[in-house]
């Protein structure tokens, strides 16, 4: 057993911004961020191309434009004082990153702001297309100057530790559910461990890979989300599921799916059918700049009207020097794949991006459970309603991990560690004997999420979606009781966990919405409060 006074579980920029704040406020503390990852770069925030949104401008841009724009892509479900505070606060947390050694590209000595979809001015610094791998190489080697950061890869979470492993029952309607750490898998001993902490902080990402297509890294397999639902924790509009219009079509597969980033539409790319014919002007007066949601229900309308496994990305009329200056990556992908972006049509899918819901916090980024705070993409803020703004997640990553870092100096001192927490016990397991019971299921449940509770709905899908999920879930939880744990099992657990709170929050939701469609509702409204207690 081991103890520390704040354990971090994730280090992408949630994570990472959370432990450096809170390193610079306590240098007494002992802080350990822990990454399943065998690599600490190796993060959801590392594959983010396009930028990080922020004011930077105020001649030309204003925090209210931000937050009308940041209101109407969220389909006004944001929490406006969210809004308010991420808009606000972010671009001095932008400043700081900067000071700590993040670069973003500049034009004559000033950042060159570019344009996104659902935005209304310049207002998203990049680095070239990998301003989430620079922002991470900034993060990492700022957390090296302070001894009292810890990290640690090949570290898995498994569960967190509350009363319930004190034996009392613990149900959705306990009252003072508390955190006291977190069981974790360690990869290279394949040896189960209890990390007891006065407080835990869940920086985990998305649970991208749930779904057969998606730009999220393998590590996305929504830990964070599933350990606090075991937990009796609240979660929060797991309905919105953000589906990115553009990602690069390979009929040869590869997962994660290569991203496109929204920045190129936002220098000039136009979306074209098969025959090379626009139509983003019969869904939206933005054309290719409507927000994520409108393009990408608009392309998987295009596909199926007509049969398609993709449609066109067309840059040809851009000029090759400045695209290869801002997207070198994409440049030297396309080429890798036979695609010249100055001559020929880029085909691009919509592929699963971002999970707009999650745990759900408060301002300061607490958890309905005491003493576990939650920051980034596993959460649900209230920033991102409906539908995220392109380029807004980075930033609530910042502007969340300073408020967190910023609790946690201030109560921490109250916590104590608690007594009598039991080790993990492995009695009556066995190694398992057929890992392709695993990757069969991870298989049948990716099937049945892209099949049926994907970028368009209806009620008969979800039903279906949900009768398949239970099997699948019985069968695991079958194999987590009986056999020895295993990367692969605990993560199929957790995706399992969260394709069911997906489809279950999508069968409560009784209108078309951001992005949930059904056509079952196609133009109804509720205002139904989709939480689960």
């Amino acid at each position: 057993m081991e103890t520390t006074d704040v354990l971090i579980i994730g280090s992408g920029i949630a994570g990472m911004t959370t432990a450096i704040k809170l390193a610079e406020q306590r240098s007494d503390l002992r802080i350990l961020v822990i990454t399943k990852a065998a690599q600490v770069f190796e993060t959801n925030t590392r594959y983010a191309q396009g930028g990080i949104a922020a004011v930077w401008d105020l001649d030309k841009d204003s925090y209210d434009a931000h937050f009308e724009d940041t209101m109407d892509a969220g389909d006004d479900l944001c929490d406006p004082e969210v809004v308010r505070i991420v808009v606000e606060e972010g671009p001095d947390c932008v400043r700081e990153i900067i000071s700590w050694g993040t670069k973003f590209d500049k034009v004559d000595g000033k950042y060159d702001l570019a344009m996104e979809g659902g935005h209304s001015a310049n207002r998203i610094l990049h680095f070239k297309d990998l301003t989430g791998a620079e922002i991470q190489r900034g993060l990492l080697k700022k957390a090296k100057e302070f001894k009292n950061i810890e990290i640690r890869s090949g570290i898995q979470a498994v569960d967190l530790l509350t009363q319930h492993h004190l034996g009392y029952s613990v149900t959705r309607g306990t009252p003072d559910i508390t955190c006291y750490g977190a069981y974790v898998f360690n990869r290279d001993e394949q040896d189960t461990e209890t990390i007891c902490a006065k407080h835990t902080v869940l920086a985990t990402g998305g649970n991208g890979q749930v779904y057969r297509n998606t730009t999220n890294p393998v590590i996305a397999t929504g830990d964070g989300i599933a350990i606090v639902y075991r937990a009796k924790g609240r979660i929060e509009n797991m309905e919105f599921v953000q589906f990115h219009p553009t990602a690069l079509y390979n009929p040869a597969g590869e997962n994660p799916d290569f991203l496109v980033s929204e920045a190129v539409r936002g220098f000039g790319a136009i979306l074209k059918t098969r025959d090379g014919e626009e139509f983003m002007h019969l869904y939206d007066d933005r054309l290719s700049l409507a927000p994520r949601d409108i393009v990408a229900r608009a392309i998987d309308n295009e596909m199926k009207k007509r049969g398609d496994d993709f449609v066109y990305l067309d840059c040809r009329h851009i000029d090759k020097d400045a695209f290869t200056a801002h997207f070198p990556t994409i440049y030297h992908k396309c080429l890798s794949l036979g695609i010249d972006p100055m001559k020929d049509f880029i085909p691009v899918v919509p592929a699963c991006h971002y999970m707009c819901g999650g745990v759900k916090v408060d301002q300061w980024g607490r958890t309905s459970i005491h003493n576990l705070s939650a920051g980034g993409e596993c959460t649900s803020s209230g920033l991102h309603g409906a539908n995220r703004l392109a380029s807004n997640s980075l930033l609530e990553g910042l502007v969340y991990a300073k408020r967190i870092a910023h609790d946690i100096a201030k109560t921490v001192d109250q916590v104590s560690h608690r007594d009598g927490i039991p080790e993990w016990d492995a009695k009556g397991t066995m190694d398992p004997k057929e890992m392709v019971l695993i990757t069969q299921s991870l298989k049948e449940l990716r099937d049945i999420m892209s099949s049926y509770v994907g970028i368009v709905r209806n009620d008969v899908r979800l039903k279906r979606a949900s009768a398949r999920l239970h099997l699948l879930y019985e069968e695991t939880e079958e194999l987590y009781r009986t056999t020895t744990l295993s990367p692969q099992l605990l993560e199929l657990r957790n995706l399992i966990t969260a394709g069911y709170l997906v489809t279950k929050f999508a069968g409560m939701r009784k209108e078309s919405r951001g992005l949930h469609y059904t056509t079952d509702y196609p133009d109804q409204l509720d205002f139904l409060d989709v939480t689960i207690l």
